[in-house]
């Protein structure tokens, strides 16, 4: 594994967790595995690893970027990752009002839909831990 892969597998562990990795990894295939090399290389090695930003500040650019562009499943995920990122609902929030502004407010409407779904099953998941 090259440097950028290796750090790059260690960036998207913190992010995502331990769990989604291990199932993204279980599910590779021969198909999807130069993909799944390029995403770990490239997002995360090369982007994502980078130190001019804060995890919090990149994560609320993922989401941005991804409700702006209306990649309803990515968002999810990177609404979930929030809890390994340092980003509140509050950071959402101004990232979201920054959608309606610069992509419009039905896709800042839709991404604020999921957020308050996904927050209230990561909400309802804390409850329900030992």
């Amino acid at each position: 594994m090259t440097e950028p892969a290796a750090k790059g597998m260690a960036i998207r562990k913190t992010v995502l967790g331990q769990a989604h990795v291990d199932r993204a990894e279980a599910a590779k295939s021969a198909f999807d595995a130069p993909f799944q090399a390029l995403i770990t290389d490239a997002a995360w090695g090369h982007v994502w690893a980078r130190e001019t930003i804060s995890l919090r500040e990149r994560s609320m650019l993922t989401i941005a970027l991804l409700a702006g562009l209306g990649n309803d499943h990515e968002l999810a995920l990177h609404l979930r990752a929030t809890r390994n990122t340092g980003a509140s609902e509050a950071d959402v929030m101004e990232a979201l009002l920054h959608v309606a502004i610069y992509a419009g407010v039905p896709r800042a409407n839709h991404a604020i839909s999921i957020a308050k779904q996904v927050f209230a099953e990561m909400a309802d998941a804390e409850r329900d831990a030992p």
